[in-house]
């Protein structure tokens, strides 16, 4: 049986003993992975709320707008907003600011919009 730090495993190791993907003590492995970490935390996601609203009302967002949307919520995370209403191209989209999460999406043009629980507004 193959042998990982003198402990017996059922497998076959894929990487040598002394060598771990190319990193030599455990602080590297660390700083990579918080990295890692830290750049997924920092895109911005959508619910699967919004991902619907976005497929019913035909809205279709390029990476330009999508970066409209990631520099109103740098904006309005620097003031302390919580959740804004951030306008884009004739849309508005009310985004969760400390979890970088688009909650909702509907165009401005809709008449009947009101929009509550908000603490800020941006417009990109």
């Amino acid at each position: 049986m193959a042998q990982i730090n003198g402990v017996s495993v059922p497998f076959v190791p894929i990487v040598d003993n002394n060598n771990y993907n190319g990193f030599n003590n455990s602080k590297e492995i660390d700083s990579k992975f918080n990295d890692i970490l830290n750049n997924e935390l920092s895109k911005l996601k959508f619910s699967s709320h919004a991902s619907k609203r976005l497929e019913d009302r035909n809205i279709v967002l390029s990476s330009e707008e999508v970066g409209k949307i990631n520099e109103a919520v740098q904006k309005a995370e620097t003031k302390g907003a919580v959740d804004s209403l951030v306008m884009v191209n004739g849309n508005a989209f009310i985004v969760n600011i400390p979890n970088k999460t688009v909650i909702t999406a509907m165009p401005i043009e809709n008449n009947d919009s009101v929009f509550t629980n908000i603490d800020s507004v941006v417009f990109a």
